[in-house]
């Protein structure tokens, strides 16, 4: 019994001596934190404090932090190959300067905190950096889906369903984007049945609604805020006449600014389109371009509103441009799910004889964040 109890106490003293030591944040009033540094980004540091969480602390309100993990410092305007072979070290940063440790591996330097882009903790640096993740790693999204359906003398439903996918080289949003690839899918589908003592004529009619949209895109960085894309749509639209309307094009895009509270991007690209009609006499295969914007904001209660508008214009036939748009409000409501609202509208100037050429839709209806 007593061997047991010794080996016990031994295997205790083994484990608190295993346990990792506490980083200590020293604030410039004295105040001390003890907890585990996550990373700096810029001119302000994310600390994991044992009291109080995960705090954001600016560099000017910091007199010391001593880390006991290895982490990578990567400096401005260094490209992201040379920035692969920073080996991760202990650091030690004050308001003005950051100390990269001593090791076997890293002999010590000192470098002003003005020259750090960011300081990132070793395992997110050789996850993130020395590597990319396989095509199944770092995808992000939602899934929405909208239901109404009526049983009565008319009678009938509606269906709205969608993906959105998005990621993101580095998956981690701190460092700066090299690539970006989206996803997107959309249906609208509903049937309304009036039976023939309603509709006067000898059997049920049916109106019909089908509007499909897919589109993949992929945005290749050469600046912080410039990218050249590729892109590729596929849309139909049974209001529209629009049996399948296909569209592959490349062009570049311009952040003009991306923000915690809102991002603004431009796009515009040169693109071949397949242009299928119900009418297949009316097909026609166009060489046009797309102007596009997407905006996205940040409001009050964590709701997000996003807004895109495109205009393609025909090169070859002047009289086959289109155009549409997109309004969408989604606003939490428990954990991962969240309440949308979307209205979406479509123009095509040149459909079937006797369709319209404007669609709009406007729909509700659930969202699940992916991640």
């Amino acid at each position: 019994m007593a061997s047991l109890l010794v080996l016990g106490v031994g295997m205790g003293l083994k484990a608190q001596q295993a346990a990792p030591e506490k980083d200590v944040l020293i604030f410039t009033n004295g105040d001390q934190l003890s907890g585990t540094m996550v990373r700096s980004v810029g001119d302000s540091v994310v600390f994991n404090s044992d009291m109080a969480g995960e705090i954001t602390v600016p560099l000017k309100q910091i007199k010391d932090l001593k880390t006991h993990g290895a982490f990578a410092v990567l400096k401005h305007g260094v490209p992201v190959a040379q920035s692969r072979k920073v080996v991760p070290a202990p650091v030690e940063i004050t308001t003005d300067t950051l100390t990269v440790e001593e090791t076997p591996q890293v002999p010590s330097q000192t470098v002003p905190m003005k020259d750090v882009a960011l300081v990132v903790d070793e395992k997110t640096f050789k996850s993130s950096l020395t590597h990319d993740p396989s095509f199944f790693q770092g995808w992000n999204g939602a899934v929405n889906l909208g239901t109404s359906f009526t049983q009565a003398t008319v009678h009938g439903g509606s269906i709205s369903t969608g993906i959105s996918l998005i990621r993101t080289i580095p998956v981690i949003p701190y460092l700066r984007t090299r690539n970006r690839t989206t996803a997107n899918f959309l249906e609208n589908y509903g049937v309304l049945t009036t039976p023939p003592v309603l509709s006067g004529t000898g059997g049920d009619v049916q109106a019909k609604t089908s509007i499909m949209h897919a589109d993949a895109e992929r945005d290749e960085y050469i600046s912080k805020r410039v990218y050249v894309l590729g892109t590729v749509a596929f849309d139909h639209n049974y209001a529209q006449s629009i049996a399948l309307n296909q569209l592959y094009g490349g062009g570049f895009g311009w952040t003009v600014f991306n923000t915690p509270l809102h991002q603004l991007d431009l796009k515009a690209d040169a693109h071949y389109q397949r242009q299928g009609h119900f009418d297949p006499t009316l097909n026609l295969n166009l060489f046009g371009s797309t102007f596009s914007e997407a905006y996205r904001r940040s409001l009050p209660y964590k709701m997000v509103l996003t807004q895109t508008a495109a205009y393609l214009p025909a090169w070859n036939d002047f009289n086959a441009y289109s155009a549409n748009g997109s309004l969408n409000l989604a606003a939490p409501l428990f954990k991962r799910l969240s309440l949308n609202v979307t209205a979406l509208d479509s123009y095509i100037n040149n459909p079937d004889p006797g369709y319209q050429k404007n669609s709009f839709t406007f729909t509700t209806g659930l969202t699940y964040a992916l991640k």
